[in-house]
């Protein structure tokens, strides 16, 4: 029988997350070790020789691409940033839906909230033993002062419950009032923090939620079977549970038996199939067992319990890769019992693949009421670096090739070409060698500026990223991906542009809990090569004005085939039109985060080039290519998002400017550096030709409200409350720069605005040119921007102090080969 529709099922199914427990900062006192192992103390000591963890730490490894060592798997944890983690586990493992017991108390862990930037659907699970003793050890003004009565008014509906732990699962559902008072004296003269152990009492809160659970149709979850040593295994086998799931109250509650009451799932699996309010949950038992134990075990759930009545979840706890090994092995274990079921005529293919999409998804969205669709991936929204497209799939013949894509120091866009079959064996996981030279190389020579310390010595691994490999639109038979530049599997280089912008990305998230969104415009000129007096040379392709319809239809052919290019590669487009000068046009991206703009860039020039060279055309973002003409820019707006919510607005409209005060100090760092960032965002001596009075490219530092002649502009879309800012338009950027190291030195600068708090000064509502002199000019040559990013220590500690030495040493070289050459900047139109 053949099982590869099986397999691909249900590595297609986006799960649904039934119990989980909350992730930990990364400098938290939990031990990394634990994320694979249930032992604690000296038992760690002995966790490094158990099946479950050798196998697990080879499964992260693999993830990482680090060796196969705690020490090189910690490291790459501490380069890459939680943010990063989270989001590429979350990603690999799928996962579209997350219910989270918060009730486990670890060190630094991130709030519910948190874990929606990384999962479309979270939901709260509500340990009632510790929502009890948090009301007890909180509110309470006097410990004499509580009475069952007084303490049952304050309680809240929990969704849970660790009686396991506590007292056992022999649940008296009668026990008397006087029992249970008596359990909350004992327990109030106890010492604090209240930890309740009284079996009476623990009952008593038991019964209660399920008198509430039954009345609000509310599911409750039962901790049984294994877990860490706190635990009586003996008191945790869920047949002491009859007594709770025949009684008639409650016959109408959902319950759910967590971690497949490992080693007790035969019995589990009994009482599924003959209480109809019984459910299972597999989680921890998967991963943390042998192989062989993980399938055995769900094996034994499904001896008897209906297909209907299990449920995935992962446990995971502390660490984003507890989530990720949960469902990677919940995957392969399902695949592999219900191959077996196949096997042994069971079940039919197709009643196995149905049995799947259940039991990792549909069970659960059910059992929980969730409101979420798991046909479509995980939002763009809500994913940031590594990412939301699975890898497509390109033949293997000698035709078909990969395009391995970096941008370097001067905005230069360039790539290695591979084999697809040499790509899938090697270059994948190993990368391709690539010299230092190249993160200081020119505009105007192929080889490194002297001042940017880069030389030939020395080579680091361009390390393509799986997550950005897309088929290319416009040959079927070629694919690209964007790369990392690594000096070892793990270990960043630090010069890498990519690196650089998810390293900041991870100081804003970790220190303001704030997530940057950027959108990009595109200006670029459509060029057409023709001869005169025997010489070639480029001119404009058509001479309409901005906006103009007819032109437009000039080039709309092209833009048929651009935007669907674009939309196939996951790029959203608002809008696109004529520009001002001949020739020119403008594509507008939709807003993303950070990380995800900067990519989306780089395949939006790669397309448009593209595109146009197979119409006979050169497309080029050079930042003046006439300097008779208006120059073009790549304006990038920016905004602040916070568990998925735009918190850039005011809350209401009495604010000032119509920012908040998070949003108002992030702009106002980026004013207050804006002289050193026009050093990456405007990184040619051309770019200077561009950046004039009155020409909307913003000269003067100052910002304004819908001002398009202020270097920074505020701006309300339509659709946008009155008088609220939605986002912020910085003007300086154009098409030569590197839009990662200008998202990062962007970031780098608003971040130091909400580090010290800074204020905007007063908006500039009229032509920034005819207040001249009450403003500052920005820098009008690139040796100005130089000199200003030169002094900049902030920035330097941010982005760090060699790669600003290279970006720096590159612009230098640029400053000087232009002044002496000056007709040398025609030629930039084949280079941006």
């Amino acid at each position: 029988m053949e099982f590869k529709e099986l397999k691909e099922s249900i590595d297609q199914v986006d799960l649904v997350d039934s119990h989980a427990h909350n992730i930990v900062s990364l400098d938290s006192s939990f031990p990394f070790i634990r994320t694979f192992s249930e032992a604690t103390g000296d038992a760690l000591s002995f966790a490094s020789h158990s099946l479950s963890f050798k196998r697990n730490l080879r499964e992260v490894a693999q993830l990482y691409g680090t060796e196969v060592s705690l020490e090189d798997i910690e490291k790459h944890r501490q380069t890459l940033g939680l943010h990063s983690l989270t989001t590429k586990c979350f990603n690999e493992a799928r996962i579209s839906a997350l219910l989270i017991d918060d009730g486990l108390k670890l060190d630094k862990k991130h709030d519910i909230e948190w874990h929606r930037n990384f999962v479309p659907y979270v939901g709260r699970v509500l340990r009632i033993e510790t929502l009890a003793e948090q009301i007890l050890d909180e509110e309470s003004p006097h410990d004499s002062s509580w009475t069952l009565d007084s303490f049952t008014k304050a309680f809240i509906v929990a969704l849970k419950t660790i009686a396991a732990y506590r007292s056992g699962l022999d649940i008296d559902t009668h026990v008397s009032k006087e029992v249970a008072e008596n359990g909350l004296v004992e327990v109030l003269q106890a010492e604090k923090p209240v930890r309740i152990g009284n079996k009476g009492l623990i009952d008593y809160i038991l019964t209660l939620s399920l008198v509430v659970a039954e009345r609000c149709d509310l599911p409750l979850q039962i901790h049984t079977g294994f877990g860490d040593k706190d635990l009586d295994l003996r008191l945790s086998n869920p047949l002491h549970l009859r007594t709770l799931l025949e009684d008639k109250r409650f016959e109408k509650c959902r319950i759910v038996l967590l971690h497949a009451s490992y080693p007790f799932s035969k019995e589990a699996s009994y009482l599924s199939s003959v209480y109809p309010q019984v459910f299972l949950d597999f989680g921890l038992a998967v991963p943390k067992l042998s192989v062989h134990g993980m399938v055995s075990s769900v094996k034994e759930l499904l001896h008897l319990a209906p297909t209907k009545k299990v449920m995935f979840s992962t446990d995971g706890y502390a660490t984003p890769e507890t989530y990720y090994l949960g469902a990677k092995k919940a995957r392969e274990v399902i695949f592999l019992v219900l191959r077996d079921a196949c096997v042994g005529g069971d079940l039919s293919l197709m009643e196995a693949i149905d049995a799947a999409k259940d039991i990792l998804s549909r069970n659960a969205i059910a059992f929980y009421n969730i409101d979420v669709d798991t046909s479509s991936s995980i939002p763009q929204s809500r994913i940031s670096p590594k990412s939301q497209m699975e890898e497509p799939h390109v033949q293997e013949d000698s035709s078909s090739f990969v395009r391995v894509i970096w941008v370097d120091t001067s905005g230069q866009q360039r790539c290695r070409v591979v084999q697809a079959q040499r790509f899938n064996r090697s270059v994948k996981k190993n990368g391709i060698g690539l010299t230092h030279a190249s993160m200081g190389m020119t505009s105007f020579y192929d080889g490194p500026a002297e001042e940017s310390k880069l030389t030939g010595i020395g080579e680091i691994r361009l390390v393509p990223d799986l997550s950005t490999k897309r088929i290319i639109p416009w040959t079927k038979q070629e694919s690209m991906v964007l790369a990392d530049m690594l000096l070892k599997p793990g270990e960043a280089w630090e010069y890498c542009p990519r690196e650089t912008l998810r390293r900041v990305t991870n100081v804003l998230k970790d220190e303001f809990d704030l997530v940057m969104n950027a959108g990009f415009e595109n200006e670029f000129y459509l060029l057409k090569n023709v001869v005169r007096e025997g010489k070639e040379e480029y001119v404009p392709f058509e001479v309409g004005p901005y906006c103009s319809t007819s032109s437009y239809d000039a080039a709309a052919q092209i833009f048929h085939e651009i935007i669907p290019a674009l939309e196939s590669l996951n790029i959203a487009v608002e809008q696109f039109h004529a520009e001002s000068g001949k020739g020119q046009f403008e594509v507008s991206l939709g807003h993303t985060i950070a990380f995800h703009a900067a990519d989306n860039l780089v395949y939006t020039r790669e397309v448009i080039r593209s595109v146009a060279r197979k119409h006979g055309l050169l497309a080029t973002f050079v930042p003046k290519y006439d300097l008779c003409d208006i120059g073009s820019g790549s304006h990038v707006h920016i905004s602040l998002w916070k568990n998925g919510e735009n918190v850039f607005p005011a809350s209401d409209k009495s604010s000032a400017h119509g920012m908040s005060s998070i949003g108002e100090e992030f702009m106002a760092g980026v004013l207050f550096h804006l002289p050193s960032i026009f050093a990456v965002l405007a990184p040619l001596p051309n770019s200077y030709d561009r950046i004039q009075p009155n020409t909307f490219s913003g000269a003067f530092q100052c910002w304004g409200k819908e001002n398009r002649e202020a270097a920074i502009r505020t701006a309300s879309p339509p659709g946008a409350p009155d008088g609220l800012v939605t986002n912020f338009e910085i003007k300086a950027c154009d098409g030569s720069t590197n839009p990662h190291l200008s998202l990062a030195i962007i970031m780098a600068a608003g971040i130091d605005g909400l580090r010290r708090h800074l204020q905007l000064p007063d908006p500039i509502d009229t032509n920034p040119a005819d207040v001249a002199a009450t403003l500052n000019r920005l820098p009008e040559t690139l040796s100005e921007a130089v000199e200003a990013l030169e002094k900049d220590k902030v920035l330097h500690e941010l982005l760090g102090q060699n790669l600003l030495a290279a970006i720096t040493g590159v612009r230098k070289a640029e400053v000087q080969y232009y002044s002496k050459n000056p007709d040398a900047c025609k030629q930039l139109i084949h280079r941006y």
